[in-house]
């Protein structure tokens, strides 16, 4: 007869224990599970993606009621365990049935911790724990408008921004002076507070909480220092407990949680413990990827495996699910006395790498806004690898190779983890993709639950599947590797289901990352900027690094400032305004740029809203892919040989298009004259003036690979020039790929069909009452100006100390 093992908890620590026992001796128990919840088990770390509306609930499920009866597992759901009789080895349930055992495993978790305060228990202040728990502030935040989260750890921070993705006012109250301050060093938690705070998040640091205000629903919060906030919804994230109750009952050893040996075994025969309500070697663990490494060990011992690898504690790894707010953490980070440490610190795109070292071995990692290196970094923690061959400078880069976890996983040991929240080795990757003919992420994470977590590494997962089967993967053929649908699919689906932000695109579209990546978030934000121009809220976090700071970058990490000229006129004025803020912040260059505006450049970034407000210009956005600039010549207002007057036509056309989003970055030359002296035929769009009219022509590219513009059509007046104009940036905002200049656009579409579409008089009106929601939309204005009026904006964004590179030292 087999032995009846019965399992006390539902959660992520002992359903996994369960799979590893079923994958290797799945004839050995008759297996009952007791959960707390109505639910079968769900991927706990995903709640923060269904409270952002990322996911839904059936998405989380990881194992729905199908696999218990596939796999002949009682479970008995929302009726949780209240007495264990250890003698008779029986388990009573809060209804009173009884289930026999001959092992027992406890999984019973953890209680998410609430303030001991008056008002704690009014209507309105909840946990974020449970699906139940995300669905109250789901409903809440439909309702009400003020939330306050405390607690500043990373399901705070999670909480705060689905709740204000949803539409709320969201105040983050934390005790400690830097936000995670159990997995950030303080530079790093500073950095996450501004970056969080860009995106609209309030923060009240070293504040305690006293009381909550209200009668029978909470109205405010009252704090130590005697201040007060309003507030219609409390989010309590401060804090789990082991969930230690019964077992202190039965006569178990419990310290802080139930005291288990290196084989998670407890203090009585045939019962053991395993997840957040366990405590091995006085450390009790919340973070899913040492519940796993402990249920693999478990399974080894309930199934009489040969060899039984001791456990010996694990090395910790955080990660923060907020689009925009890439951080990774692990191993010891506060400890650190004695240690050397290499720090790396770029100001300038907010990126912050810091290693701990002793004896030469990796013992902690903080990394911020770049976060590709993380999994290399931490499998050279967990191996004990030493840094001798790697260079201190690059921060632990090998010399000659390129950055980057993606880049370098085909090189790893195959002993080296891949999927850090499930631990999943290289090699058994590339063994399941080998043995069960694996062609796609979602296989190798059905078999392997590599990818099936925080999903954060399922781009490597998807290189093993390319260097292993080459064409025969099945691989991403859309606009990144995040998912298979190209640029018209995407597109399609946005209008047909009517998607207005880039979450709802990646959630409905089933992107592989929840979050989208740096190649698919600027596209689709594009994408949707020229579907619902009056809907779509445009997403600063979703641009390219230059259009979120409003000016280009430069190779030494300063920036260059270029105003609006219209038509490449100036004035007096504008020239002195020019000389005295280059000589006032000694601006190192002061050029005349190919398109005839005058830039300032090597401007360092604090300087930059200063700049900007005592200028009192517009941006030339000679940083974005928008409608760039018009180039002319003086024409016949000047010139001999002019036939047209180009200065006010350049005028009337930069006026008419300027801050238009483009798929790449769109350049108009008039020339007044067959010399063509701007060069109008090596512009997106250009125009050369002779006796009878304009010549149109179109798709011209000067860069790298020159491409010669193609004649259009001759017309007679300016208003037939700026129709057609606009027409073609329609048809081409409309049609073209995100990244794709107007040559490649017109080879792409066909000379002849775009003539056709641009010719035909219906056709451009339909193109200009597109255009129009567009030139109206509330977003469509000078990027400069809201910056220089909003000092919180200013000193969030632009007042950071110089980019800094430090090498090894104590």
């Amino acid at each position: 007869m087999n032995e009846r093992l019965v399992v006390i908890g539902n959660g992520m620590a002992g359903i996994r224990t369960v799979e590893e026992i079923l994958e290797r001796d799945p004839e050995r128990y008759v297996i009952t599970v007791i959960g707390n919840e109505e639910y079968p088990n769900y991927n706990r770390i995903m709640l923060s993606n269904v409270l952002q509306k990322k996911m839904t609930v059936d998405e989380i499920i990881t194992n729905p009621l199908e696999w218990y009866a596939e796999n002949q597992i009682v479970l008995i759901n929302n009726n949780p365990a209240v007495g264990i009789d250890t003698e008779l080895k029986i388990v009573t349930t809060e209804s009173g049935e009884t289930v026999p055992y001959d092992k027992l495993i406890m999984a019973t978790g953890s209680h998410p911790f609430i303030l001991p305060i008056p008002g704690a228990d009014k209507e309105g202040v909840v946990a974020f724990r449970t699906i139940d728990d995300t669905a109250e502030m789901l409903t809440a935040a439909a309702t009400y408008k003020k939330a306050v989260v405390i607690g500043g750890g990373l399901l705070g921070l999670e909480a705060a921004k689905g709740l204000q993705e949803q539409g709320m006012d969201v105040t983050v109250v934390h005790l400690a002076k830097w936000l995670m301050e159990t997995q950030l060093d303080e530079k790093a938690g500073k950095l996450l507070q501004a970056e969080l705070e860009d995106q609209g998040l309030k923060f009240l640091m070293e504040h305690s909480t006293q009381e909550i205000l209200g009668d029978q629903r909470v109205t405010g919060m009252r704090f130590s220092n005697d201040t007060e906030i309003d507030t219609d919804l409390i989010v309590m994230s401060i804090g789990i407990r082991p969930a230690v109750e019964l077992a202190r009952e039965i006569g178990l050893t419990v310290n802080r949680g139930i005291v288990v040996n290196d084989y998670m075994e407890t203090s009585l025969p045939d019962i053991y413990g395993v997840g957040e309500c366990v405590e091995h070697n006085g450390v009790c663990y919340g973070l899913v990827a040492p519940l796993f490494e402990q249920g693999k060990i478990l399974a080894d011992v309930l199934t009489d495996q040969a060899e039984v690898k001791a456990y010996q504690g694990s090395k910790t790894f955080t990660s923060l699910k907020v689009s925009g707010a890439d951080l990774y953490s692990a191993g010891n980070i506060l400890n650190t006395e004695g240690m050397d440490s290499i720090e790396a610190f770029d100001s300038a795109s907010r990126k912050y790498k810091k290693i701990f070292l002793k004896d030469g071995k990796i013992q902690g990692i903080v990394l911020y806004g770049d976060t590709d290196d993380g999994s290399r970094y931490y499998n050279m923690m967990k191996k004990g690898q030493t840094i001798e061959e790697l260079q201190s400078i690059a921060v632990l880069q090998a010399i000659g190779e390129g950055a980057g976890m993606g880049q370098d996983v085909i090189e790893w040991e195959d002993d080296e983890t891949v999927c850090g929240c499930n631990g999943v080795e290289k090699g058994k990757i590339l063994q399941a993709i080998r043995e069960k003919g694996l062609s796609s992420v979602a296989e190798v994470g059905k078999v392997t639950k590599a990818g099936t977590s925080c999903g954060k590494c399922k781009p490597q997962v998807q290189t093993l599947l390319e260097y292993e089967l080459g064409d025969a993967v099945t691989t991403a053929t859309g606009i990144c590797p995040c998912t298979d649908l190209n640029r018209d699919q995407v597109v399609t689906q946005i209008y047909a289901k009517h998607l207005t932000s880039t979450s709802e695109v990646f959630e409905a579209l089933d992107w592989r990352n929840a979050e989208g990546c740096s190649k698919c978030r600027p596209a689709v934000n594009f994408y949707l900027n020229v579907a619902w121009p009056q809907e779509h809220e445009d997403e600063r976090d979703s641009r390219v690094a230059n259009e979120r700071m409003h000016a280009n970058i430069q190779k030494d990490g300063t920036f260059s400032v270029v105003p609006r000229m219209r038509g490449g006129q100036t004035s007096p004025q504008q020239l002195m305004k020019l000389a005295q803020v280059a000589e006032r912040y000694d601006v190192p260059l002061v050029k005349v740029t190919g398109s005839q505006r005058i830039g300032l450049y090597g401007v360092k970034k604090e300087d930059l809203p200063k700049i900007w407000e005592e200028l009192d210009m517009v941006a030339a956005q000679a940083y974005g892919k928008v409608f760039r600039s018009v180039k002319t010549c003086v024409g016949q207002s000047f010139c001999r040989f002019g036939t047209q007057k180009t200065m006010e036509l350049g005028v009337r056309i930069e006026e008419n298009f300027e801050y238009i989003d483009t798929p790449h970055k769109f350049k108009v030359g008039v020339s007044g004259c067959p010399r063509s002296c701007v060069e109008s035929a090596v512009k997106d769009f250009g125009i050369i003036g002779v006796e009878n009219g304009f010549q149109i022509m179109i798709g011209g590219n000067g860069g790298t690979e020159l491409v010669e513009a193609q004649h259009l059509v001759t017309v007679e007046t300016e208003d037939e020039v700026i129709d057609l104009c606009g027409a073609m940036l329609q048809y081409y905002r409309e049609t073209g790929i995100y990244g794709e200049r107007t040559a490649p656009w017109v080879e792409r579409m066909g000379f002849e069909n775009v003539k056709t579409v641009l010719l035909d008089a219906d056709k451009r009106k339909e193109l200009w009452d597109s255009l129009n929601k567009a030139i109206t939309a509330k977003g469509r204005m000078d990027s400069w100006g809201p910056i220089t009026k909003d000092v919180d904006l200013r000193e969030k964004m632009y007042t950071i100390e110089k980019p800094e590179l430090i090498g090894a030292g104590k």
